[in-house]
Formats: C-alpha cells, structure tokens, sequence
C-alpha cells in the first residue's frame, strides 16, 4: 500500500519513544511501586485510575478501560491517525521514517493534523521574522516596549508581526508547498484568500506540547479597519479556545512541582507574569475560563493527592467586569479538590501593570497574597447590603446561605457558617438553619438573590426602601402585603386612626414613630396623620380630605381602603373602638420596632471591633431593652 510506514521504523520509533515522557506532557503522574499513576486524560475523575508502566511501555485506565501503546496515546490524546501520530513521534524521537514503496507519500497522504501544525510552526517563524526588523512593525515593537517587554523578552516568547499585506503569510506558505484548502482549514486565510491577521501583533498559542495551533493579535493601528482589541484564531481540527491555555507549555512543570497554577486575564499578563518568577501563570484565550480548562488544570496539579492542598489562584480586575468573572469562575469551583483563590491589586491593576509600577516584586506579592475564592464571594457579595438594616440582614442571607450550603467538606462548611453569621451580624443557630434549608446550587442561587436584591445597595429593590410613591408606577405596586403580621399590624392601627382621629390619645399617639411603620405606604399615611393631627372643627371627610392632600398620589387610595374598611373588633356604645384594642394595636407596632432596633444594636455589636464603639453600642442597646421593658410593662 502506498504511503505505507515500514514497520521496522514503526517499532523503532517507539523504542525511542518514552511512553513517561509523552504521557508527562498530559498528565502529572506519581509513582506508585512499578508503576505511575495520575488523573486520566480521557475522562474526568477525581480518584487517579490511570496507570503507566515505563517498563513495558504500555498504559491503562481503570476507570474508562482505555489503554495501549505511546503511539495509541498519541492518537487518543491528540486524535490523530495512526500514521500521523507515528510522524509526530518520529520528529521528536529523530527517527527517519521509510515508507512500503521506497518513497514518502505525498504531502496531500500525510495527515490532516500534521499539516495543519507544520502551517502554523511555518507562520510563526515568518511573522517572529518580521517583528524586529520590518520597518511598518514599529508600532508593535513600540507597543511591547511601552509594556517594558524588549525584543530578547518577544523572541522569548515567540511574539511576531502580521504585515499589513493582506496576501504576504498566504504567499510565503503557498511557495513552502501548503495548498489554499489547507490554509483555510487552519485558519490562516479567509476565505477571500486573504491573510485572517494584517497589521497586528501576534502571540502564537501553543498546546501543551508546545505545537503552534492558533494566534493571539492585538490591534496596534487606529486606523485597523477591524475594531476588536483582540482577535483570535477561529475554531479549527486543531484549536478548540475551550481547551488550550496560552502560556500552559511554559508553565506545566512548574504547576506539577508546585501544584499552584495562576490564572491571569490576558497574553502580557501571563508574561508579566513569568517575567516576574510566577511562572504558573496561564491565560484563557478570548474565553471564560471553564470546566475544559479545569480538566486541564486539575491533570497537573494532582488536586486528588493528599498532602499540601493544590491552588487555583485568579487575578481579576477590580471593577465590576473583573468581580463578575470571580463569580462566574466560582460557580465551577466545586469541580476542583484544590483550593481556590482571587487575587486583586488594591488599585485595580492587572499583573503587567503593577510590573511597570512596582515591578517583579509587585506580581509575586500579589499572587501571595490571593484571598480564598469563598472569602471574595462573601466579600463582595456583603458589599451590596446595609447591614444595619434588617432588610439588608435578610438578603445577605438569602444570598449567602446557598454558597455555604454547598461547600463539600462538613467541618469547612459549618466553620464558614460561623464566620459568615458574625459577618453578617446573625444569631449562629439562625444562619445554620437558613443554610439547612437553603436550595442547591451555590452561586447560581446566590446570583438569583443578588438579581433579585437589584442594584442598591440596602438589600432591598430599587424604590422599594423610599418615600412611598417616589419609585412607584402604580397603587398595586404599593399595596402592603397583609399576609405578613407585622404588616397587618401596622394596617389595623391605621384604620382606627384614620376612622376615629381621637381613638388614640396624644401621649400614646407620640410614642409611635414613622420610621416604626415597615411598609412604605404605612409609612407615608402615618406621616400624613401625624402632619394634620386631630382636628375636632373639621369634619371628618374634610379632615381625611387634609391628610390625603400630605400623600403622593399613588398612595392616596389607601386612606379610601382605610377609612371604609370594617374594623375586626366590637365597638363600644358611643360607636368608637375599645382603648383596650387600640392600645395593644399600639404596644403591637411600637415593641415590632423596638425588637428590630435591639436586633439591628446586636448585630452592630457582633461586627465591632473597637472597645470604644463597644461600650457605645452597648449603651444605646441597654437603653432599647429598658424602653422594650417598660411598653410591656404597661400591658400589666
């Protein structure tokens, strides 16, 4: 059969194939007696099933049933044909291979995947060509050294140039014998013909072996007529962004000796990075960083073992966008066994950045001191909330007892529901029984509350905490809800104020304050009541009429409601309310509030810090239980 590798040259090549040392580029093995062992490549499990045996030069999973040779792993790893992968192991291994008819077969025989790297190792050795020396890629060079990156740091990495020529890469490619389809199908032309990057710098992205399967460019021309900062190369056979790393060939070995990977957001970032001896850093490329790049990750950083605990350290922007994509890399923060963290510069710069300000020293300290991921999440996720409010207490629970919920370890998880309880300023049996209850789901339940919270901050919806009627659109929106009590309660004292003006007299009257209504429309109402007073010369549709003109608008239905609404108790032989119902109605609102401000003292006092602040907070608090004390006391 034409084209047909020699099967001596086959066993050769693996004779001199290491099936250790082509494995290690996948998976970090450990040994474990004759053999090594590690997380398999072609399923996702947390337990190591996956077995080497460097004497026999075979492997197999125990978990999938997957096993063979280097050259099955290779086919298997990298899904290639049998002949490619005994190519690409000939090429590293320095064997010459022979084929059945005496000659090599034509390149259109040779696999699909082998061409298409040969593509991309040709492009990149012409686009690093040009970068230092093509006079039109000073704008680049500027560029780079704008970021203090010289061009011994660009050879370093393999940085190069794509001319402005939209036909320069497909002309040079096309004289080394690549045809238009095969350019197309890598993604190194459009199907114009013309080159897909013209004018920009370009980082090549390789796997973790380090082939060239695709390119990074940054726009670098005001004039491009292509506005996205970044481009990246099109999905292809052989570039899938949800499953490559830039940065991961340089930085494999240093997050299997350390088990420590950092994930930074972009390509300069991952060089600042290695520049400045952190040289775990990876990057995403135009992408979310997902459950793909875990499996990747997780392969090297033997997260199963026992021992130190593996990190996952995130470098995020401090804005709202970089939070955003903390919480998102959260939400698949269950799938590691390692610990994650998120490290922010105070001033929101991103690690090239604090390079040129504070240099070396600055990225490696940044990356030292990384908070926890759940530590972040609760940090931010609190900083939506008054927390001395109750309101703002509630929706802190409700966003943050879900997170808790699903922490995996039990001893962890009833730690952190100590802290967060203190954090927020809560009983501990209380914050344990809303995490007991809490629905699965984590950060997707937790960004739900969030939503629901909306954008204010106080933990309650926008308007919903003003003067009734200033964000409202409608009486429905602002009708109290009276299936709650306290809410009733408040109701059933309005009504009596608002049919009968002199049913609660002044000095009783005076105990209530506004601020002790919990609904806004209540709220207003009793403003509006307190604002006209009784007034025995006017009638009472001309006295309702003046308390109505204090009200907005939207509210203004509800002293209708209030006022024809029959009272749920007997009335006395003058047709007025009993005083006994009036007043518990009273003592009802009045100790509501009270209890709320005492619970609002305590939380204040949990979250202090300061001996000062202490002896203060507990003065007002004693002062609270003594006026709670003395309303109940009259009740006897």
């Amino acid at each position: 059969m034409a084209g047909r590798i020699k099967s001596d040259d086959v066993e050769l090549v693996k004779e001199r194939s290491s099936i250790e040392d082509v494995v290690r580029e996948h998976v970090t093995l450990r040994r474990s007696g004759n053999n090594l062992v590690g997380l398999c490549p072609f399923h996702d499990e947390k337990t190591p099933s996956f077995s080497v045996n460097p004497t026999q030069g075979f492997y197999h999973c125990f978990g999938c049933g997957k096993g063979g040779d280097v050259i099955s792993f290779v086919m298997e790893v990298d899904h290639l044909t049998f002949a490619e992968s005994v190519e690409r192991l000939a090429g590293k291994a320095g064997v010459e291979l022979h084929y059945e008819d005496g000659e090599r077969p034509r390149e259109a025989t040779i696999g699909r995947r082998t061409r298409l790297i040969e593509a991309h190792r040709v492009a990149e050795e012409f686009y690093r060509s040009l970068l230092p020396a093509m006079p039109e890629a000073r704008a680049a060079r500027d560029y780079l050294r704008g970021r203090e990156f010289d061009g011994k740091v660009a050879e370093q990495f393999g940085l190069g140039y794509a001319p402005t020529d939209g036909h320069a890469l497909a002309n040079h490619l096309r004289s080394k014998g690549f045809q238009r389809d095969e350019l197309l199908t890598a993604g190194l032309i459009n199907r114009g013909g013309y080159d897909v990057f013209q004018g920009r710098l370009l980082w090549p992205i390789r796997d973790i072996t380090g082939d060239t399967v695709g390119f990074g460019a940054r726009r670098i021309f005001d004039g491009d007529p292509r506005p996205a900062k970044y481009l990246n190369t099109g999905e292809t056979p052989i570039y899938k962004k949800q499953k490559v790393l830039y940065g991961l060939d340089l930085a494999k070995k240093a997050i299997a000796d350390d088990r420590r990977a950092v994930v930074v957001e972009g390509y300069t970032d991952v060089m600042a990075a290695h520049l400045s001896g952190v040289t775990q850093a990876v990057a995403t490329c135009g992408t979310a960083f997902g459950v793909e790049h875990i499996k990747l990750l997780r392969r090297l950083l033997r997260d199963e073992t026992a021992g130190e605990q593996a990190r996952v350290i995130f470098t995020f922007d401090g804005d709202a966008a970089g939070q955003k994509a903390a919480l998102k890399a959260y939400d698949e923060d269950q799938r590691w066994a390692a610990q994650s963290y998120v490290a922010v510069a105070a001033d929101g710069q991103d690690p090239c950045e604090l390079r040129i300000s504070g240099g070396a020293e600055a990225v490696r300290g940044l990356v030292e001191q990384a908070t926890p991921m759940f530590e972040f999440v609760v940090d931010t996720t609190l900083a939506r909330f008054d927390l001395d409010a109750v309101t703002g207490r509630v929706a802190a629970i409700k966003a943050l007892a879900p997170i808790v919920a699903d922490i995996r370890d039990a001893n962890t998880r009833n730690a952190q529901t100590r802290e967060v309880s203190l954090r927020i300023g809560i009983g501990i049996d209380e914050f344990a029984e809303a995490v007991r209850r809490a629905p699965r789901g984590g950060i997707a339940s937790a960004r739900k509350a969030r939503e629901e919270a909306g954008p204010r901050r106080g933990g309650e919806p926008d308007g919903a905490g003003e003067q009734a009627g200033a964000g409202a659109t409608s009486y429905e929106a602002m009708l109290p809800d009276l299936r709650d009590p306290i809410v009733r309660g408040e109701h059933m004292l309005l009504q009596c104020l608002v049919q009968f003006p002199t049913s609660v007299p002044p000095q009783q009257l005076a105990l209530v304050k506004p601020s002790d209504f919990t609904a806004p429309a209540h709220r207003a109402v009793f403003e509006g009541i307190v604002a006209v007073g009784p007034d025995p010369a006017k009638s009472q549709a001309a006295w309702l009429s003046a308390v109505t003109d204090q009200l907005p608008e939207v509210v203004r239905p509800l002293v209708a409601q209030l006022a024809v609404e029959p009272l749920p108790t007997k009335l006395d032989g003058q047709g007025r309310p009993d005083w006994h119902y009036v007043r518990s109605l009273v003592v009802r609102v009045r100790e509501v509030a009270l209890r709320r401000q005492i619970a609002e003292t305590m939380s204040a006092l949990r979250r202090s810090d300061d001996a000062e602040q202490t002896r203060a907070i507990s003065g007002e608090l004693t002062t609270q239980q003594r006026a709670l004390a003395d309303l109940l006391a009259g009740l006897e």
